[in-house]
């Protein structure tokens, strides 16, 4: 009895040692250069870095950095520039957490 006890509670901590440990939320500047209802793909020109986003369907996280202004998800177009936060929660996917609008001189849209 005590030997399955110790076997299972080994099996159980070795599993747990292989599970991938979720990653915090991460920041991505850019320029969209695709968006789609599912999809968000940005360019960093300084880092000549893209990365895709997923978004889901009803996604509605698109703001001014101060969080007074909210945007639809429409004027997300190509050629903003905007910033990502993300994570790789969901099985490893990076996706979109919220996209701050920002203006051609990597300002914040929306301040007063």
């Amino acid at each position: 009895m005590l030997r399955r006890s110790v076997i299972a509670t080994l099996a159980f901590v070795i599993s747990a040692a292989f599970i991938p440990q979720a990653q915090a939320a991460s920041t991505f500047y850019g320029i969209v250069v695709h968006v789609s209802t599912n999809n968000i793909k940005v360019h960093n020109p300084q880092s000549k870095q893209t990365l895709s986003f997923g978004i889901l369907p009803k996604f509605k996280d698109v703001f001014s950095d101060d969080g007074k202004t909210t945007y639809q998800m429409s004027a997300v177009k190509p050629g903003r520039y905007v910033r990502i936060i993300y994570d790789q929660k969901a099985l490893g996917i990076r996706h979109a957490d919220r996209i701050t609008l920002l203006n051609n001189a990597n300002e914040v849209l929306g301040h007063q």
